[in-house]
């Protein structure tokens, strides 16, 4: 009998369960079924049942039924070739709780919106009040008091009438929390490609209307369950807890996981019913229960599940709870709040953005696992690398925009030689190059980089010495501070993020040698030699800053563009001869200063479109592209915070690591364009641009872990962008493919690919100009 013969009678054979009296006849759609080898689906009036080709050599099985409205699954089971089924879960039920309030727009935003003389008003309110980064909806505290950090950058306390924006404290009434309520009259079967995918429309879940969904992907033993509900009201903010309950406590039943020191810890559910889930600091993001030989792990999206914050701690995103009735749950969560323990960063928890009408994913990963729950994270793990960037033959590891105040905590240890534990933490991630960021608050512009009035006065000069000789101290340390801890397998940048400066927004310096500067003073010239620091420079204007890039040779990137200080920018100089020059790099890019849960790519509202405006606006010009870099945004990290979690990294083509005290190879690649932005699951070792005109094609290779979901291909003609999308669903985790995908590139100017998999993890390539 052929494999899938067999597997067709052995569904059949099942179906045929007893189910409780209680459970409904829930009739499925099956019209967008289609029967494939190793996937297999049977609907009758005891419910849905699949089998599926899981890892090697086993196979899976799910019965999913229906019980007063509500989904049960009846049976989630794991066999070895052809031996007996190891029931996984029996009798459980998906898990769901949202949190919700009210999003603003913050100070932070709106200053520079007032710089470039824009009225505050509903309509430019609107275009970024979904973008924030100091937001905080679930937090009623007084706010801090006004003017200094971080009062400074949280939303107005006096609140913006004219965009119908409250004022703070944050109200009672703004708050909601609700479980979900199911209504479930029905379900829908389809396939897509290498999957099968199942909907059973009826989810309630506080604000949110809309469905409950299983994934189940042929080749792995990895199961997507989703609430996809919209909401039609404004400006909704959230959180969310997804996972399994009513999962029976048998005598051998026990919760694992490892803390943050990487240390197995276990509960086996003899204590007492536990009145709301337990929050779990667990390493990696990942739970795992097991019992009578089987296991399962609950985790959700690497990267996706998190907005961005100032610091990577683990504010434990599992959770168990034991409940009345012998029964427990499992599964992910977000706190309300941040981490008590640092009080100044309270105010810094955004949550997901719930733009109305758009389908939110509330997404949790089961894993299921013949053998220990330790086996079952270890192998669940696999689809994250272990929380490691891996590794590329010919390429280096590079992330930026690190707050970590390097120079001035090894000033304040004593000695350059200290190892700051961020350093041990970024490498076991994986990351190799790590380009930390001295903050530089200027004091001759505004956030628009137009000069400020007064900026010459006696007074303002007198605190400008006084800034000028701190700031070349602080760059003596970060430069003695990268030396001591470079080698030929580890790099550190001394960077430098300009506040209000006179490119407008925030600016990113790279530099490829040792460079000291400061603020240029009544009298002074442009550069002169100092008598401890050599060549110094004095900035003055945009073209101070120009000049002393092009000849150091130093790259410029705008961090974080259309929200925080960089908000309304680069839009507002995109026409500025600076923005064109080839030094003016491009900008960073990462996920969750404005996530939306709609997001099937990080960084899909405010990114992506904005690299390939930024490629339509070279287009015509006799310039480089502009690039994507990298960048986090985080403060010290200690090992067990979740770096990997919290920040993309860009893949640099380069042999090897060049000196510190002289990193021009590097730049020269950073220039040219020779790498891609990833979030570590999906890589692209190799892209090329073959033929031309009618005959073009994007030749890439591209490895992934999690199921891949599609690759794109962006193409722009000076003036509008073209996308296609190309399905990969029919390929399986833990796979490599080389794509040839045909274009028409006449009229075209640029083109751009990506690849991106079920958990919105994914890659991109720089934008690469067409033959003219």
């Amino acid at each position: 009998m052929s494999s899938v013969s067999r597997t067709t009678v052995l569904a059949l054979g099942l179906s045929a369960f007893a189910l409780p009296a209680a459970a409904q006849s829930v009739t499925c759609d099956m019209s967008g079924y289609k029967a494939a080898e190793g996937l297999t689906a049977v609907s009758d009036a005891n419910g849905l049942l699949i089998t599926w080709a899981a890892d090697a050599g086993q196979t899976g099985r799910l019965q999913i039924a229906v019980r007063n409205g509500a989904p049960l699954i009846q049976d989630l089971s794991l066999r070895r070739g052809d031996g007996a089924w190891t029931p996984i879960v029996a009798n459980a039920a998906p898990d769901y709780a949202v949190v919700s309030g009210l999003r603003r727009i913050s100070n932070q935003q709106l200053a520079p919106l007032r710089d470039l003389k824009l009225p505050i008003d509903k309509e430019n309110v609107d275009k970024y009040r979904f973008d924030p980064f100091w937001d905080a909806p679930l937090l009623r505290a007084k706010p801090p008091a006004a003017g200094a950090f971080p009062g400074n950058s949280i939303p107005p306390p006096e609140g913006i009438p004219e965009a119908g924006q409250p004022g703070l404290p944050r109200e009672a009434s703004e708050i909601q929390r609700a479980n979900a309520v199911y209504k479930i009259t029905g379900c829908t079967v389809r396939s897509e490609g290498a999957r099968l995918v199942i909907d059973y429309p009826g989810v309630e879940l506080g604000m949110f209307n809309g469905l409950l969904r299983y994934t189940i992907f042929r080749g792995t033993n990895l199961i997507r369950q989703d609430v996809v509900a919209k909401t039609a009201k404004e400006w909704v903010a959230y959180k969310y807890d997804a996972g399994l309950k009513g999962l029976a406590i048998a005598g051998n039943s026990r919760v694992a996981w490892r803390d943050t020191a990487n240390t197995w810890q276990d509960y086996k559910l003899r204590g007492a019913v536990n009145a709301s889930s337990v929050p779990l600091r667990a390493a990696n993001r990942l739970v795992a229960v097991e019992q009578d030989g089987g296991a399962i792990s609950a985790f959700p999206p690497p990267h996706r599940f998190f907005w961005s914050r100032e610091i990577a701690v683990n504010v434990g995103y599992n959770y168990y709870r034991k409940d009345a009735g012998g029964s427990y749950a499992f599964g992910v969560r977000q706190n309300e709040y941040e981490d008590h323990a640092h009080e100044t960063f309270q105010e810094n928890w955004s949550l997901f953005s719930a733009r109305p009408g758009t389908e939110q994913l509330m997404t949790v990963f089961l894993y299921l696992n013949l053998g220990k729950a330790e086996d079952a994270i270890g192998k669940s793990l696999a689809f994250t690398n272990g929380d490691v960037y891996r590794p590329l033959p010919g390429y280096q590891v590079m992330s930026h925009h690190y707050h970590m105040d390097m120079s001035q905590r090894l000033e304040k240890a004593g000695s350059p030689d200290v190892k700051l534990p961020d350093f041990m933490a970024l490498k076991a991630a994986g990351i190799n190059i790590i380009a930390p960021v001295d903050a530089v608050q200027l004091s001759l512009w505004n956030e628009s980089g137009d000069p400020l009035p007064d900026a010459n006065s006696a007074e303002a000069v007198k605190r400008r010495q006084t800034a000028n000789a701190r700031r070349l101290a602080v760059t003596k340390w970060a430069v003695a501070g990268s030396k001591a801890h470079s080698d030929d397998s580890f790099l550190i940048l001394p960077a430098q993020e300009l506040f209000r400066g006179p490119l407008g927004g925030h600016t990113d310096i790279i530099f490829s040698k040792p460079v000291f500067w400061d603020e240029r003073l009544p009298g002074q010239p442009a550069e002169e030699t100092h008598p401890e620091y050599g060549k110094v420079y004095h900035v003055g204007g945009p073209d101070d800053l120009m000049a002393m890039v092009r000849k150091e040779n130093a790259i410029i990137s705008m961090p974080h563009p259309r929200t925080k200080g960089s908000t309304g920018f680069p839009d507002a100089v995109k026409d500025r001869a600076y923005f064109s020059d080839p030094q003016y790099n491009g900008f960073g890019a990462r996920w969750g200063m404005g996530v939306d849960g709609s997001e099937r790519r990080l960084c899909d509202y405010r990114c992506w479109p904005l690299l390939d405006e930024m490629s339509n606006w070279m287009a015509d010009k006799n310039v480089p592209l502009k690039r994507v870099l990298s960048i986090s945004e985080v403060y010290d990290q200690m090992p067990g915070d979740d770096s990997y979690g919290s920040s993309p990294v860009t893949y640099v083509k380069l042999d090897r690591l060049p000196s510190p005290d002289d990193v021009t190879p590097l730049i020269e690649v950073l220039k040219t364009g020779y790498t891609f932005w990833s979030s570590g699951e999906v890589v692209i070792p190799s892209f090329e641009v073959q033929g031309s005109g009618r005959n073009a094609k994007v030749v890439a290779n591209v490895s992934w872990t999690f199921p891949l979901e599609f690759v794109e291909v962006m193409t722009g003609d000076g003036k509008t962008t073209t996308r296609r999308v190309i399905p990969a669903t029919d390929l399986a985790a833990f796979g490599s493919h080389r794509f040839e995908i045909p274009f028409d590139a006449r009229g075209k100017k640029w083109v751009r690919f990506a690849a991106w998999d079920v958990a919105s993890n994914g890659a991109t390539v720089q934008p690469t100009r067409l033959s003219r």
